[in-house]
């Protein structure tokens, strides 16, 4: 019996290790599995992170690039204001008193146009032009024999871009055959 004996511990031994190595690798696969599934995780992670860097170091910069816009933006209604003024002392009947006054709008208005230029500002829109969604906004519609369908008659205020924005389009009257 105790030859048996030793055979059945030996086999319930082996039987044992065998399961226990079974149970290893499976305890291996899942994490390995586990470990695969983290790794995964970690690298859509750092993509994220780096996406969201890049987003706000584009936002810092756009920020820091137009800082200005809104000042400018102030500043283009008192330019619009001093050249309505200019128009109206130009008229004939106020031509004899207007002469002092015209001179202080126009160096008035001379060092605004110099703070654009160096701010980079740019006026766009003469009569004449073709009317551009992107850069003009048509207030009224007129028809005009011999002008081309689109073409402005009057600009009621020019536009103004900032750098490579478009900070104000221009108001414009269109003709429309």
């Amino acid at each position: 019996m105790s030859v048996k004996s030793d055979k059945q511990k030996k086999s319930k031994q082996k039987k044992n290790q065998i399961d226990r190595k079974h149970q290893l690798e499976k305890n291996i696969e899942e994490l390995t599995l586990q470990l695969s599934q983290i790794e995964d995780k970690h690298l859509r992670l750092k993509a994220e992170f780096d996406n969201f860097r890049k987003r706000k170091e584009q936002e810092v910069i756009n920020l820091i690039r137009y800082e200005g816009s809104d000042v400018i933006k102030n500043m283009l209604s008192i330019a619009d204001d001093l050249n309505r003024m200019k128009d109206a002392v130009e008229h004939p009947e106020h031509k004899d008193s207007s002469d002092s006054i015209k001179k202080g709008i126009d160096l008035i208005l001379q060092k605004i146009y110099k703070v654009f230029e160096e701010r980079g500002i740019e006026s766009f829109c003469e009569v004449g032009d073709i009317l551009d969604s992107d850069l003009h906004d048509a207030l009224m519609v007129k028809e005009e024999k011999g002008k081309q369908e689109n073409e402005i008659l009057e600009v009621f205020e020019k536009g103004y871009r900032y750098k490579d924005r478009i900070i104000r389009h221009a108001k414009v009257v269109v003709n429309k055959v």
